[in-house]
């Protein structure tokens, strides 16, 4: 039966020691990562040393499968520990995708960007360094209310589709994705446009666009109406069906593939590689629709007619490489994002599920 996200967990049980070996963990994680200087030999050991001691890492997964808030409550908190941690990538893809877009004199003064670094070194020396979190507490508000539905729901669904049966097709995957893909849009889209405009908005010439998240939302709703709080829904669900699509279902295969030929067990380096191959395809095959979606969402009203003719302003001032603008960063910030999630989902589901154990069997 391959259930790698709806899979049997329960409460769960600690290796004999694992206070320990996780510190052990964590401390060789941080200095192979810092210490770039070291010999290359005595990098390659460090890192075989952290993935041997992260093994023993982590709650194991036992015979009852979390419930359905189990699985919601544990995605939205994953997620936004996700986002606080990747959030200054996101912030620098935000800045590469609207570069480019106008051209006038206004904006000849702008800062120019260059590279995901290069972009958060600017950000830091021409804004401050909290320039790189503007947008977070919307940030957070789309990804409890988004990433609840998105993701915890996904197996929901997926069953649904499926009608309980053991064997679930790709196309039952498929389908449940862009199901939980268009509803998280439909729920969380106002958070997700305020976020927009808070990254973009050292790009309006003489001052801030907004002051606060709350005078955001109301601001836009006095100035474009209520449906100023939806602009972008289209492109978002075309977005988030094709994110929540290849996400999920990448990773639910990758996993399913490793556990069922027995190449790893159901263990932190499992979940680490499935959420890094599943950010690197959905970055790969969402990145020109999460271009027009950033920058139809930014734009002025009226600026564009919809989002088709966005796409199509784009490909004809731009060229087709103006859709792959902030590669580097969406990998980078969807890799890490991926890896971060799927990883502390999968520990929270446990942890949550022990916890009810517990309360249920004190004694």
């Amino acid at each position: 039966m391959s259930l790698p996200l709806n899979e049997n967990l329960t409460r769960p049980t600690q290796n004999a020691g694992s206070t320990g070996t996780e510190s052990i963990c964590l401390a060789l994680c941080y200095i192979g990562t810092q210490l770039a200087s070291f010999p290359l030999l005595v990098r390659t050991w460090l890192l075989q040393s952290c993935s041997e001691a992260c093994k023993m890492v982590g709650f194991k997964p036992t015979d009852v499968p979390p419930t359905a808030m189990v699985k919601f409550l544990g995605a939205g908190t994953a997620a936004c520990i996700a986002d606080l941690i990747t959030f200054p990538l996101d912030t620098a893809k935000v800045r590469l995708q609207i570069q480019g877009e106008t051209k006038s004199a206004a904006n000849t003064k702008a800062a120019q960007y260059k590279g995901v670094f290069g972009t958060i070194a600017t950000m830091v020396k021409t804004e401050g360094p909290t320039s790189l979190y503007n947008g977070l507490v919307a940030g957070l508000q789309r990804q409890m209310s988004f990433a609840s539905v998105r993701i915890g729901l996904y197996d929901s669904v997926k069953q649904f589709y499926t009608r309980g049966s053991e064997r679930v097709s790709i196309s039952s995957r498929l389908l449940a994705g862009c199901t939980t893909g268009a509803m998280a849009v439909a729920i969380a889209q106002p958070t997700d446009v305020v976020k927009v405009r808070f990254q973009a908005q050292a790009r309006v010439e003489g001052g801030r666009r907004y002051q606060g998240t709350l005078d955001a939302y109301k601001t836009i709703a006095k100035e474009e109406g209520l449906k100023g709080l939806w602009k972008g829904t289209s492109p978002n669900v075309a977005r988030n069906a094709i994110v929540t699509c290849t996400e999920l279902v990448t990773y639910d295969l990758i996993k399913d593939t490793l556990l069922k030929h027995s190449l790893m067990t159901d263990n932190l380096p499992c979940h680490f590689t499935s959420a890094f191959g599943a950010g690197f395809c959905t970055t790969l095959v969402a990145s020109p629709v999460d271009v027009v979606k950033t920058r139809y969402m930014n734009s002025a009203p009226g600026h564009y007619g919809s989002a088709i003719s966005c796409a199509l302003t784009m490909l004809r001032k731009e060229g087709p490489t103006a859709f792959y603008k902030g590669f580097m960063p969406s990998f980078l910030r969807l890799g890490s994002w991926n890896v971060v999630m799927f990883v502390t989902y999968e520990q929270l589901k446990r942890a949550m599920m022990a916890a009810r154990s517990s309360w249920e069997a004190p004694f």
